[in-house]
Parts: C-alpha cells; structure tokens; sequence
C-alpha cells in the first residue's frame, strides 16, 4: 500500500517541493523507518505522529512503515513533516479514501493540498515557520488548497490564488479529507489595506537644534542613502535614529510581502515575533544589534543557514549605535551586502541567498570617552578612533554628518519649535514620488551604471565642482558615485529635474569623513 501526500523543504526563505511518500507491507515484521536525508527532529517525529495518530482513535499499521521524504539529496530539518507524515500514513492504511473522485466525493482532495504542521501527542497541530513560503510554492505548482496550523493560516492567506484551511486538531484534518467536516477557506487578507505607515517612539520635533542632522536624514530618507552620524555622546543621535521610521514611506504591498516572508522563515511569526497578529509586517523593520553581536548573529549563517540582522532588516533600516565597537572583522562582513543587496551563506551541501537591500544608520562618538578634548592630543585620540572603521566602509556610507554638542540657550528655550516628524516625512514621500514616476520603484541609492549617467544629469558649473572635490579629497569611484546619487536625491527634495551646483556643494559636504581632518585608514 503506497501513498504520497505534499509539503516543501525550507532552503533559506525559499520553498522548494518535497514529496512524502509512505510504503506499508502488512506482512513484514512491525518497523518504522524513516528516510531521505531527515534531520535529528524529523526522526524524533515517528514517535509523535504514531501517538498522535493512536490518541486521535486511528489504528496505527501492523507491518513494516516506510516513509521517505523526496527528493533524497536535500537535508530535512524541523517539525514540519509530521502532519504530512501522518496523513500519508492514514492514506495508505484506507483511513483515509485515496479516490475521492468515486468513493470521497466530498472533502478535499488531498492530491491538491499541500500539508505542514507540528503535531502534539494528543493529535493537535502547532504552528511551524515558512508558511507564507509554502503558499507561494502551491500558487506556483498549482496547488489548490494549503493545510496548515491554524496559528499560521492568516499568514499562508495573505497570498493570493489558494485556499487556506487552519486546523487545530488530526482529526480536523481527516474530517476535512473525508468530507465529514464541510467549512470555508480562511478569508483572504487584504494586504493593502492592513499596511501601516510607521509610529516612531520619538518625534523630531521634540529634538532641540540638531537641523543639520534633521536635514541630513531627510535626504537619507527621501533616497534611501546609508547615514552616519558623528558627535559627542549626549547630543540626540540616538533619539534621532529612534524617530528616523516616522518619516520614511509606508511599505508597498510586494515589500509587505517580501519582509513577511523573512520573518515568517526566521520563525519570527509564530504568536511571539515582530508580526503584528494579522500574519503580516506591516511596517518597515528597524533592527538594532548590540555591538558584541557575532557576525552570523549580523550577517546570518549557523549549520542551517539562517538569516542574520542585515536580512531581517530588508526594505527597512539597520541601526548600529557606537560603530566602532562592533569587532572590525564583524564590520567588514556588510561590505558585500551593502553593494550588492544580498547575503550568500555558502556551505559544503548547498549555499543560500539572503536578500538585505536595506539602509544602514550608524552612530558613533568621536573617541572612546564621548567626546574629544582640543588640540592635537584630542585629535590624534579622535583618529585612533575612527581607524577602527576601515575606509572601504566609510566609502559605503553615503552620508556622513556631525551632530554637534547643542547650546545651553537651545536646551532651555521654552518656544522650542524643531523642524517635525510630519514635515520631514512629507518632503520624503514628495521626493519618492519624484522618483517613483521617474525610475520605478528603485530609489536613489540603489541607482547603477548607464541609469545614473541618465537620472543624475548634472549642469556643467556642478561637473566642475564635483571634479575638483574628487581631486581635493581624493575620493574613490564609488565616493564620486554616492555624491551624485545623494545630489540628486537633494533635487528631489527641491523638485528640481537637474542637479545643481547647490546640490552637488551639499552632497560633498556630507563625505564628512574624506576630508583630511576627518579621515580614517
């Protein structure tokens, strides 16, 4: 008696088939065994499934049970195999009618679903990860129905073209196979609808002075540029990076999707993680590493890959608060994400791509103790600092900026009015729109090659300016680029279709860093 029932394999956030298939020779000695490369926690589920099998009221075979999970090659990890198991068991026992055509006409088709879920010993069904993967996998191949735990159905429904049915219970699942149970799909989600703009805990008006810095986030934000702040401790750059989420653009619906689908493959979604109950991030990801994270902790990796903060903070902003302390070797690992939007964990068996198109934030004191003392003691202590960042990195960062001590008479103004999270944010969406009209949903920042010569046109008296700052500074190719990218976001901001000589000055003063009193090495 042979059965084959559906699920997938979860390869970074990636779902690729996988077919369970059960053998049971009723005349062979009682076994079980299971095979096609599974993991640790896909074995232990033999005992599982039998007892939740035996404690929903089903007879377990009396011979020999061979399950293997195809294709072979591909390593198996998790819980997510024993609802598939147990359903392929049934159907090849008769439990459950294999033809449903002449015998089933009722329930579901089992040939049509795809299957995942953790089972208890007493035949409930927990949530498992990757759910929203899984449903992309069955709209891909075809698939007409998802089962699923019902803690994971809101996730797997917020894609479009399948039916999703939650189960609490085996038995559920059974019922819904036979045709004793008759209920509707879970609804689908509307995914536009449930998107949310950002609600930062801080809102920029209640910063005091720091304009400078509040201008420079603004064309941060309008072009998703990579900022660094620098200046003495206590001056609000904290605080600022806290509020920056309140005045970036709310996420479209493909970007909803595609950062749900990260933190639904990090397990990230099952009842405690960063969803918000509806089976979808709704907002822009703002992670926040502490600076003795590791760098699989920060970039991902493990024995099964896993992504790391850079991944989880796709299509949002990564906040690393006093850079220099991270470990340099740790530093070093986001230059290739940073160019190239994308993480790869490569292991002897496989190797697994990570996207994190994300905008890096970064704040740090000048020296270790906060803030620098005058003089060439204060700033050789300033360099020694700063050479903990190499300057390949620096060169990433598209926009650096001093955020300098605020004046006692700024601190005590009782008719303090800063430049307001509303303002800031609605300069941001007019510049995206600008570019949004102009190049699609690239931003600024993520402008390449032949499409930069030809969005970032710069008048003859700017090309001047910008050429005899690369010559004075010294700036790389890749500097020269990120000036004209932030240059023309600046236009943005100012609805202009050309970049000036104002907004190139302005973009140059930003690369705070390659100026010789600044530099790092």
């Amino acid at each position: 008696m042979l059965a084959r029932v559906q699920s997938f394999v979860l390869t970074g956030i990636e779902a690729l088939p996988c077919e369970v298939e059960i053998d049971i020779l009723l005349r062979d000695m009682p076994a079980t065994q299971i095979v096609g490369l599974p993991a640790g926690a896909v074995k232990e589920s033999l005992d599982r499934v039998q007892a939740a099998c035996t404690n929903s009221g089903y007879a377990w075979p009396h011979g020999r049970v061979l399950i293997n999970l195809a294709p072979a090659e591909m390593r198996k990890e998790g819980p997510v195999y024993d609802l598939p198991i147990a359903i392929g068991v049934l159907l090849a026992a008769g439990t459950i009618p294999a033809q449903r055509s002449q015998t089933n006409p009722a329930g579901l088709d089992h040939r049509a679903c795809l299957f995942a879920g953790e089972v208890a010993l007493d035949g409930r069904v927990r949530p498992v990860k990757g759910m929203i993967s899984m449903a992309l996998l069955a709209r891909r191949r075809g698939a007409h129905h998802v089962i699923v735990p019902a803690e994971n159905a809101v996730e797997a429904a917020v894609v479009e073209g399948i039916e999703v049915y939650g189960v609490r219970t085996l038995a559920e699942v059974v019922g819904l196979l036979t045709g004793a149970i008759e209920r509707d799909p879970h609804p689908a989600v509307d995914v536009a609808s449930l998107i949310q703009d950002a609600q930062a805990e801080t809102d920029f008006a209640e910063v005091r002075g720091q304009e400078g810095v509040k201008r420079a986030i603004t064309v941060a934000a309008a072009g998703g540029h990579n900022l660094l702040m620098i200046g003495p401790a206590g001056t609000g750059k904290s605080m600022m990076a806290k509020a920056l989420p309140g005045v970036l653009p709310p996420l479209s619906p493909g970007e909803a999707l595609e950062v749900t689908r990260i933190y639904s493959a990090a397990g990230l979604l099952c009842g405690n993680g960063d969803g918000d109950g509806n089976g979808l991030v709704t907002v822009r990801p703002v992670r926040t590493p502490h600076h003795t994270a590791s760098t699989p902790a920060l970039i991902g990796g493990g024995q099964v890959p896993r992504p790391g903060e850079v991944t989880l903070a796709h299509r949002g902003v990564l906040f690393l608060d006093e850079l220099p302390e991270f470990s340099r070797d740790v530093l070093e690992t986001l230059r290739q994400p940073l160019e190239d939007d994308t993480v790869t964990i490569a292991r002897a068996h496989s190797s697994v791509r990570f996207p994190a198109s994300f905008m890096l934030v970064a704040a740090m004191n000048p020296t270790p103790r906060g803030d620098r003392e005058p003089g060439e003691i204060g700033r050789r202590e300033m360099e020694r600092y700063l050479s903990r960042i190499s300057g390949p990195l620096i060169d990433r960062v598209d926009i650096h900026v001093e955020a300098p001590a605020v004046p006692w008479k700024e601190l005590t103004k009782k008719d303090h009015r800063g430049t307001s999270s509303g303002a800031m944010r609605d300069a941001v969406l007019q510049a995206r729109e600008r570019q949004r009209a102009r190049q699609g949903d690239a931003p600024n920042a993520r402008l390449r090659g032949k499409r930069l010569d030809e969005v970032a046109a710069i008048e003859e008296d700017a090309q001047s300016l910008l050429g005899r700052a690369v010559s004075e500074l010294g700036l790389s190719a890749r500097a020269y680029d990120k000036i004209r990218r932030v240059a023309r976001t600046i236009g943005d901001l100012e609805d202009s279709d050309t970049v000036t000589t104002a907004h190139v000055a302005e973009a140059v003063q930003y690369r705070l860093l390659d100026r010789p009193a600044w530099g790092v090495v």
